[in-house]
C-alpha cells in the first residue's frame, strides 16, 4: 500500500478554503515555521480546517492536536502521524 502524505500544498488549500487568506500574508512563501496566528488564522479557523482535514483524510485530530500545532510544520507532522496510523490499520 502506498504511504499517504499530507503536504504543505494541501494544507494551504484547506486553509484558503476554510478561512480565506489574509491580504498581508503570502501563503506561497516560506510559512512552515510561521505561527498560524501570524498567518492570520485564529483558533476558530484552525478548528474548521481541522474538521475538513478529518473528513477528507479519514483521521481524527481533536482540539488538543490542533492546540499542539502552532505552525504549519507542526500540523503537518501531526496529520502525517495520524495518516500512518490509518494506513497501518
Amino acid at each position: 500500500m502506498e504511504e499517504r502524505k499530507f503536504t504543505i500544498e494541501e494544507l494551504k488549500a484547506v486553509l484558503r478554503a476554510c478561512a480565506g487568506e489574509e491580504e498581508s500574508v503570502d501563503l506561497d512563501g516560506q510559512i512552515l515555521d510561521t505561527e498560524f496566528e501570524d498567518l492570520g488564522y485564529d483558533s476558530l479557523a484552525l478548528l474548521e480546517a481541522g474538521g475538513r482535514i478529518e473528513r477528507e483524510y479519514g483521521i481524527t485530530l481533536g482540539d488538543e492536536a490542533l492546540n499542539d500545532a502552532p505552525t504549519p510544520r507542526a500540523l503537518l507532522e501531526i496529520v502525517n502521524t495520524r495518516l500512518l496510523g490509518v494506513d497501518a490499520a
